[in-house]
């Protein structure tokens, strides 16, 4: 009788794991499953492939030969998954993306060419949300990948079942009214009027760990969420504000307002957010967040 490869899944995790729980907690299913499994691989072959012993179970030589052989099947099996995801003409379908103006504009929009060309039968729906309406979407099902923001000094884990790839990490700068003395370093900020981001966005966490690090309460009026909004209310006189580089690129600094590019203000950074499940991210949203990553490797920050 020809061995069921199935069968070798379970071998090979008992043999990573140390033992039938550990390989069942691996595996998600309970350990009656795997040992049943086992019993049928024992079956089939007609020899003996764990010894059962009161400290646990080992490997006996023949099982170490057929786990051995497990591990060429698997490695054999991503290699073709690889290789048909690397076939542009095998990878189809649509991936529904949420993201912000920024990102939309210097991450998304050039994704767009490239991914076409390499996997022309994938289809990307382009969605403008905020970070926090983006996540309850993804968590939904209503997104397959949305762009978020990160003060990459205040930066935490994702949370179970998602995953994040880190895309981008660019310098915070502060915008300044032309009229105002140009600040030369940290201190210099301590005393000036804010034009204050919404609450909880990467703008007003880098803000207030800029604020503690000065020692310092900053004095702040207004609330932007859009940067161009910010850049507005800064050329009119209103306060100076926290903006990361990729709000300044392409000449997006109106008259009457100055760049200032300190040590010590830290980076924003940009992440791709998929969900992680036995079955996701399909080959579609590998294929979208690989042609990103490309992307802002070729980025070039002002």
């Amino acid at each position: 009788m020809a061995t069921d490869p199935r069968r070798l899944a379970f071998l090979l995790a008992v043999h990573r794991a140390g033992g039938v729980l550990a390989a069942a907690d691996l595996l998600h299913v309970t350990p009656s499953a795997v040992s049943q499994q086992i019993a049928r691989l024992e079956a089939e072959e007609g020899i003996a492939v764990l010894d059962r012993g009161p400290r646990g179970v080992t490997l006996t030589p023949a099982g170490r030969v057929l786990a051995e052989a497990g591990e060429r099947i698997e490695a054999e099996l991503l290699e073709a998954r690889q290789a048909i995801a690397g076939l542009g003409e095998g990878v189809s379908g649509t991936v529904v993306l949420g993201a912000f103006q920024t990102g939309i504009r210097a991450v998304v929009a050039p994704m767009l060419l490239d991914l076409a060309e390499q996997y022309p039968a994938v289809e990307v729906d382009v969605r403008e949300h905020e970070p926090a309406e983006a996540i309850r979407m993804l968590r939904a099902g209503d997104l397959d990948v949305i762009l978020l923001e990160r003060d990459a000094d205040m930066d935490s884990p994702a949370p179970r079942g998602v995953h994040d790839v880190p895309l981008l990490d660019e310098p915070w700068c502060v915008v300044v009214p032309a009229g105002l003395p140009m600040p030369e370093r940290l201190d210099d900020l301590a005393t000036l009027q804010w034009v204050g981001a919404e609450a909880d966005t990467a703008s007003d966490r880098a803000l207030r760990r800029l604020a503690r690090t000065l020692g310092t309460t900053v004095s702040q009026r207004h609330r932007f969420f859009d940067f161009d909004t910010a850049l507005a209310l800064v050329a009119a006189n209103q306060g100076v504000a926290m903006l990361p580089a990729l709000a300044l690129q392409g000449g997006d600094v109106p008259e009457g307002v100055e760049v200032a590019r300190l040590a010590g203000l830290g980076t924003r950074r940009i992440v791709a957010r998929h969900r992680a499940t036995r079955h996701e991210p399909g080959p579609a949203v590998r294929a979208v967040v690989d042609a990103m990553v490309e992307v802002t490797r070729d980025l070039e920050l002002a």
